[in-house]
């Protein structure tokens, strides 16, 4: 791909949103410095980014938590790759936490030689293309497309922002010996976000009281995410990048919505490519909701 398309800027074989992204950024990236105490939070687009900046922002940050800061979790939890708000990164607070849909070989180099931990969140991709579909009809920073069927190819083809879901995952499991990183899946934060946040804890080393946990989960469900400006990002989207006329940034947050989108023959063509490329890949997804 040639870097005249309108919405994706490709460096180093990654497809990066153009018309976000500053290029002289990226070139310096592998040398951006690390400290111990940084958290990254690693995903592909649409697999609950939103919803782990905010738990993690709940978790670290009093005011947050409370809500005596309004700090929009975009600047408490910024992008790596994308520094919208043209933060300094070097002055941010200690623990610093990033936030990254990065493929493990554009990571900064400090990564594989600190402390610095690293939370994979991992969807079922089923639910990722639907979302990711929807989502790029909504922003106007992303190229739309008219069916899902047209979707699907670009998609499976990784003709999207973030590339090759395939590859992203396969890259980031394979090479998890090189990182600190825990692997945790979307849908299991949905069924049980309880167990979901001491598992995070529990790989932060952070201990919560039952009052502040309870506050964290309470302010950490889609339906209060939804009515939070600070986690909602409708505001900063119709605001400061665009949007066309119908959608919102928390659609639904479900699992198995695919089901209501993909005909027969799409979800045989995605199980296909899916067993194609995961063969004898160990970590587990879920499907469906009454999956168990």
């Amino acid at each position: 791909m040639d870097n005249t398309d309108e919405y994706l800027y490709e460096f180093k074989g990654y497809n990066f949103e153009k018309q976000i992204v500053n290029i002289e950024h990226l070139e310096k990236m592998e040398d951006f410095e690390i400290k111990d105490d940084d958290v990254f939070i690693v995903t592909y687009p649409k697999s609950g980014t939103i919803w782990t900046q905010n738990i993690l922002s709940l978790i670290y940050f009093e005011g947050h938590r409370n809500n005596t800061e309004n700090i929009e979790t975009m600047d408490r939890a910024p992008f790596l790759e994308y520094n919208i708000h043209n933060l300094d990164y070097d002055k941010m607070p200690s623990p610093r936490i990033f936030a990254s849909h990065l493929p493990h070989y554009l990571v900064p180099k400090g990564l594989k030689i600190k402390k610095t931990k690293i939370l994979y969140i991992y969807r079922n991709p089923k639910d990722i293309l639907i979302s990711y579909f929807h989502f790029s009809n909504w922003l106007i920073t992303l190229e739309s497309t008219d069916t899902i069927e047209n979707y699907l190819e670009k998609f499976i083809d990784g003709k999207v922002v973030g590339s090759c879901w395939f590859d992203h995952i396969r890259g980031w499991y394979e090479h998890r010996h090189d990182f600190n990183i825990m692997f945790l899946s979307y849908e299991d934060m949905k069924r049980d976000l309880r167990s979901s946040v001491l598992k995070i804890c529990s790989f932060l080393e952070k201990k919560l009281s039952e009052k502040d946990l309870d506050a964290v989960l309470r302010q950490a469900t889609f339906q209060n995410m939804k009515c939070d400006p600070r986690a909602n990002y409708n505001s900063i989207i119709k605001n400061e990048i665009g949007e066309r006329d119908t959608g919102c940034f928390l659609r639904k947050g479900t699992i198995g919505d695919w089901k209501h989108h993909l005909t027969v023959k799409q979800n045989e063509r995605f199980d296909m490519i899916f067993k194609k490329n995961m063969k004898d890949f160990p970590l587990k997804f879920i499907w469906d909701i009454n999956d168990e």
